[in-house]
């Protein structure tokens, strides 16, 4: 009877820190992804706001006289496109980012084409909402680069917690955790062209 209490005890203790172990690492890798969700929520954000402020300066720059119908509609085009692309954070696949980037990528060289043909046209340069509305845009491409950082540190907390030791093991057999994507440079970004917001 006394050996029977001494294996229950010593099965009741290494079950015990067995779940112990299971339970922390689970929870953590929980709270990890949910971080990174969230991360990937505030990037969402930063380039709806960036979405925003591009309709509002379509607008204004669409009451100008003779502007070059061509270069509004290729800004309209991309906006379009870029935010017809929904990525559901918690299967963010390769394939999807780069998707998304490059929609991105063809917004932000629509707007820029947008910027310099502005440049022919000083009543507009001069308009305080157009200033202001750059201003905006300015800060705002700020914003997403941060808030692109923030996500990428997030993923990379994230994805190292499921590479080390036990943690690989664990929660392999615990629960569907797989590695998330990071933001990567887009190809030849190394070389981006500056935008001049000052048309002073």
């Amino acid at each position: 009877m006394k050996k029977l209490l001494i294996v229950l005890a010593v099965i009741f203790i290494l079950g015990g820190i067995l779940y112990s172990l299971s339970a922390g690492r689970y929870n953590s890798a929980i709270i990890l992804q949910e971080d990174a969700q969230t991360a990937w929520s505030n990037v969402e954000s930063a380039y709806q706001r960036r979405s925003d402020l591009i309709g509002n300066l379509v607008k204004t720059v669409q009451g100008a006289a003779d502007f070059e119908r061509s270069t509004l509609e290729e800004v309209i085009e991309a906006r379009s496109k870029a935010t017809s692309i929904n990525i559901d954070p918690s299967n963010i696949t390769p394939g999807q980012m780069a998707q998304f980037q490059q929609a991105q990528s063809g917004l932000s060289s629509a707007l820029s084409r947008l910027l310099v043909t502005v440049e022919r046209y000083p009543d507009l340069k001069s308009n305080q909402n157009f200033l202001n509305l750059q201003t905006q845009l300015e800060g705002t491409e700020n914003r997403i680069n941060v808030e692109r950082n923030r996500y990428n540190e997030a993923v990379g907390l994230y994805n190292k917690n499921l590479r080390i030791f036990p943690n690989n093991i664990i929660l392999g057999m615990l629960g569907n955790f797989e590695k998330m994507t990071r933001f990567k440079a887009d190809e030849g970004a190394e070389k981006a062209p500056d935008v001049d917001f000052d048309f002073k």
